[in-house]
């Protein structure tokens, strides 16, 4: 060996070791990337137009904005509408949005159903499986219209293994039925509860349906399950 090269080989070594990323360093930067994900969810979520609608949660909100760019990416979802259902609120309270996040606009806030095995007034057992009567959390891709038994509906795509990918077979769709209403409400103390489906009032169901179909992303929140809904999506 040329013993004149050697302190510069040492230096090349050591320069090639303190350039290895440490656990410290993975660990700096991921905090880094969250801390700019939720900069930036926050930005978005302060400059959305409530258009004299409430606002969600910022936590479901965050949390769904997270899963759309996830999924925008992967290219499962096309359409810049994200659909947000926050199943932790009363059935007695407009716990949908659809909302614009080209225009940063809320266009639609509104009731809407659980399955009848999901609970009585606040939604708490989900379920993937057929005949369960029960909701399936998680990420969705909105699909083809159909006309059904309960007319104009949509056909939903779970996106989540475990949580939500029976849906298609368990015929979870949105469609417009009499149970969502104020009127059903007043009558009964709680909202009427669907099979599984996140139904919608009557007359909001073709204009919410149109502006949804075709590979928009809805998501159904609850905050019992939401790192295990992230890591599905990631997965």
């Amino acid at each position: 060996m040329n013993y004149k090269l050697f302190p510069l080989f040492f230096v090349l070594l050591l320069m090639s070791f303190t350039n290895l990323p440490s656990n410290e360093n993975s660990k700096k930067n991921n905090i880094v990337v969250e801390a700019k994900s939720v900069s930036k969810n926050v930005s978005i979520y302060n400059q959305l137009d409530a258009n004299s609608f409430a606002l969600p949660s910022f936590e479901s909100f965050t949390l769904a904005l997270d899963g759309f760019y996830i999924l925008k990416e992967k290219g499962l979802i096309k359409k810049n509408i994200l659909t947000l259902v926050d199943f932790s609120l009363s059935s007695n309270t407009k716990r949908m949005w659809v909302i614009d996040l080209e225009k940063n606009t809320v266009l639609f806030q509104t009731l809407v159903a659980h399955g009848r095995n999901t609970g009585e007034e606040f939604a708490k057992e989900f379920s993937n499986r057929a005949e369960s009567y029960q909701s399936s959390i998680g990420f969705y891709a909105t699909a083809e219209i159909y006309n059904g038994k309960h007319g104009k509906s949509l056909k939903l795509d779970g996106l989540e293994k475990g949580l939500n990918d029976k849906a298609r077979e368990r015929a979870v769709v949105v469609h417009g039925a009499e149970y969502v209403s104020e009127s059903f409400i007043k009558q009964y103390k709680r909202l009427g509860r669907s099979q599984g489906c996140p139904a919608v009032p009557v007359e909001m169901n073709s204009k919410i349906i149109d502006v949804i179909k075709d590979k928009s992303c809805l998501f159904i929140y609850h905050p019992t399950a939401k790192k295990e809904i992230l890591a599905k999506l990631v997965s």
